[in-house]
């Protein structure tokens, strides 16, 4: 399998490693340098887990600059770009995850994606309704920064905000790659999940 992942942060770099195990993965970052870094077999942020895993040669993970790239033939995107908040305005910056879906579904339109970016709760059914027939949901992400690939090695939980096919698939992903035993695995609506995140 081929998993796009976007966002060389936290999220998206121990996200696409978590996969890297077991399947092909690509992941897309617009920094020039941290694509180099990745492909050196150095990590551009500080995780301990993250920069062994990148140092050995276990995983299947490559980086890269373009789309095209990450995006033909694969099987999930999973974004993580950033999405600030604004406290002035009250509002999550979303664009990054609204360019990238756009970007994703112009090459591959059958794609499911999958958003670990922070969003606001009902964004997910916005960007389905300016994407009809796309399968679109949120699968939030409970990490914390410096522990993120041992996070996602050992989630409390895994939350999938789909209940269909392509939720199941992400969800068993999520619990392969997992090494913890027993993992509760939690399917709900994007609107769901959204809100769950942000009380979390």
């Amino acid at each position: 399998m081929k998993i796009a992942v976007v966002g060389a942060g936290y999220v998206g770099l121990s996200n696409a490693i978590l996969h890297a195990y077991r399947h092909d993965v690509v992941l897309l970052e617009l920094d020039g340098a941290r694509v180099a870094a990745i492909n050196a077999g150095k990590s551009p942020i500080h995780d301990p887990e993250v920069e062994s895993a990148l140092a050995g040669d276990g995983i299947r993970l490559r980086a890269t600059t373009d789309p095209l790239e990450a995006y033909q033939g694969a099987d999930f995107v999973v974004i993580a770009t950033p999405t600030n908040y604004d406290p002035a305005t009250n509002l999550f910056d979303t664009r990054s995850v609204e360019l990238v879906a756009g970007q994703a579904l112009s090459v591959e339109p059958d794609v499911p994606i999958v958003i670990k970016s922070t969003i606001p709760v009902g964004f997910t059914d916005e960007l389905r309704a300016s994407h009809p027939g796309a399968t679109i949901f949120f699968s939030p992400e409970f990490l914390r920064e410096g522990r993120a690939l041992h996070d996602n090695l050992y989630p409390s939980r895994i939350v999938v905000g789909d209940e269909s096919d392509a939720g199941q698939r992400f969800a068993d992903l999520m619990v392969e790659g997992a090494a913890a035993e027993q993992v509760p695995v939690l399917t709900m609506t994007s609107s769901e999940a959204e809100a769950l995140k942000l009380f979390a």
